[in-house]
């Protein structure tokens, strides 16, 4: 019989899904954060959560595992540290290796660094749609600026309409600040892996080709980096329980 199981990462906008067939990743998609009423799953399920009031809508089916920070096999955690950033630093070593730097372009734009099995620290800063969100919300006459996802090329850094204006303080002061980041990291470990996650990683990869074509070329795109976290868990899991 296939192993079916369900990968659930609950972030601060929307839920991630996953569906493995044993470690075989098949599919994942996204939806709004639900209600009870909308929880009915038939498999197995793994979940991370950064945001506790979802939490209580799952606690009831029997076949959930809530994933604590103390599962992931990272050195030097802190308590804080966001199971999320935990679970993709910790995909990312199963994916590309070690020394690794993950940035996640999510609701929060976080850089996290790792060298073996230890967490070296790393970064938090609004992601891409809050930054956009707050000059409409914190001032009376800038508009609300929703960056096109099939954007391509960056504005031009001196622009000429308010709109465009936005794009150009926001974008291009994210690419600078990652590209300081990246390079301080890579002073540190020059042979690091860098890898983009996140809904934005895409995006923020073009800008990137856009800017500095040839460190874009060394760092990688991979959106499943905290479901591939899971996996390794899950699976260490099993081979415990079997030994």
């Amino acid at each position: 019989m296939t192993n079916v199981w369900i990968a659930l990462v609950i972030g601060n906008s929307r839920l991630h899904w996953a569906e493995f067939s044993s470690d075989r990743l098949q599919k994942t998609w996204d939806t709004p954060h639900v209600n009870q009423d909308q929880v009915q799953l038939l498999h197995e399920l793994w979940i991370a959560s950064v945001v506790p009031s979802q939490n209580q809508f799952w606690q009831a089916y029997d076949r959930a595992h809530f994933l604590s920070l103390e599962q992931v096999p990272l050195q030097g955690m802190y308590p804080t540290l966001g199971i999320d950033r935990a679970l993709a630093v910790w995909g990312a070593i199963q994916t590309v290796g070690d020394p690794v730097l993950v940035i996640d372009a999510g609701t929060a734009l976080t850089l996290t660094g790792s060298n073996g099995d230890r967490l070296i620290g790393g970064a938090i800063l609004p992601g891409l749609k809050l930054q956009f969100q707050s000059l409409n919300q914190g001032t009376a006459a800038l508009p609300l600026f929703s960056l096109p996802l099939s954007a391509s090329s960056l504005p031009h850094r001196w622009a000429l309409t308010t709109e465009t204006a936005i794009a150009s303080g926001i974008l291009h002061t994210v690419i600078a600040g990652l590209h300081s980041f990246i390079h301080d990291w890579r002073q540190i470990y020059p042979t690091s892996a860098v890898v983009f996650t996140g809904g934005d990683g895409n995006l923020l990869h073009h800008y990137f080709q856009d800017l500095y074509p040839n460190l874009a070329s060394s760092v990688k795109v991979n959106p499943h980096l905290a479901f591939n976290g899971i996996r390794a868990i899950r699976k260490n899991n099993e081979l415990f329980i079997s030994n």
